[in-house]
């Protein structure tokens, strides 16, 4: 049986199918201020005591600015860099997108709350802050408390094995949630360029230690309807994190499975502790809480009994 045939070849030496490149570009400006040839300008008084404000217009309701402020103890700093960041800039992108809260009209945006910001070295990791969007029709507020951490990846890594097929997954500490977590290798995108199926190569090389050709990933997500943005929203509630799910399928010896079992991986500069764990795929919907690993099983299985899937080779 082959061993991992095309699946351990150095990323360098790789070509990205453009099939699957997904541009995260964004185009939105802030207005400049009108006594200012910078295109930030922030008003701060003679005393503490008054927030930092900043207004901007939005295409949507041209004629109604919107106030954007700094809650107390957020820095200048913090503040400029909260409205320059790509996840304040995506976010208003999406409101005025073609299935956006302000597209047709029923609700406005008033003001922005700048609640804190989490710095990843020189980028802004995560945004949290609070928009008063009004419905026109009752005029009452709707929920607007937003954790804004952006765009990431999951791979959903399935290895067959003397007929047998397994999902490869790690278990690390979860604080949010006060526990270990079982769930799919993920991470964040690193940057604005959105090379979704790079970044899921690169998790997986980190956090299960094995290179997988790009060429053999296939884009879950990519089977949705384009009004989802081929992308899935595990708690819009609260959160704009959108994924990007994908898949991978080979061939491996037993060796293989019991060499990646119990693998402890991670990169400790970064505080990842993880353990690697191989499950057989037809009990891995019971033994998982974690939602992106529930989603890919629903879009793989779906994906599958439709004839959607690219022949394995």
């Amino acid at each position: 049986m082959a061993h991992l045939p095309q699946s351990l070849l150095p990323m360098s030496a790789l070509t990205l199918p453009k099939r699957l490149v997904v541009s995260y570009s964004l185009t939105f400006l802030l207005d400049r201020c009108t006594r200012s040839k910078r295109p930030f300008c922030s008003r701060m008084s003679a005393t503490s005591s008054t927030p930092l404000t900043h207004s901007i217009s939005l295409q949507s309701q041209l004629g109604q600015p919107v106030q954007i402020v700094a809650a107390p103890g957020l820095s200048d700093s913090g503040f400029r860099s909260a409205i320059e960041s790509s996840l304040f800039k995506q976010w208003l992108k999406n409101l005025e997108s073609e299935s956006g809260i302000l597209a047709n009209g029923d609700m406005t945006l008033t003001q922005v709350l700048i609640q804190g910001v989490d710095m990843f070295g020189k980028r802004i990791g995560f945004l949290k802050f609070k928009a008063d969007i009004i419905d026109k029709g009752t005029g009452k507020k709707v929920p607007g408390i937003v954790f804004a951490r952006g765009p990431a990846v999951a791979v959903l890594i399935l290895l067959e094995s003397d007929g047998e097929t397994y999902a490869v997954l790690t278990k690390q500490a979860r604080v949010p949630t006060g526990r270990l977590v079982l769930e799919l290798p993920a991470g964040m995108l690193d940057d604005d360029k959105g090379d979704l199926v790079g970044t899921a190569v690169r998790e997986v090389e980190e956090e299960i230690g094995i290179q997988l050709n790009l060429e053999d990933m296939v884009d879950l997500t990519a089977f949705l309807e384009p009004s989802t943005g081929f992308k899935v929203f595990p708690s819009p509630g609260g959160c704009d994190e959108e994924i990007g799910l994908f898949l991978y399928r080979g061939r491996v010896d037993k060796n293989i499975i019991t060499q990646l079992q119990g693998k402890e991986t991670g990169l400790l500069e970064h505080g990842e502790l993880i353990k690697v764990c191989v499950v057989p795929y037809e009990k891995l919907w019971r033994m998982t809480p974690d939602a992106k690993t529930l989603m890919a099983i629903a879009i793989y299985e779906m994906a599958k009994k439709e004839g959607l899937l690219p022949h394995k080779s």
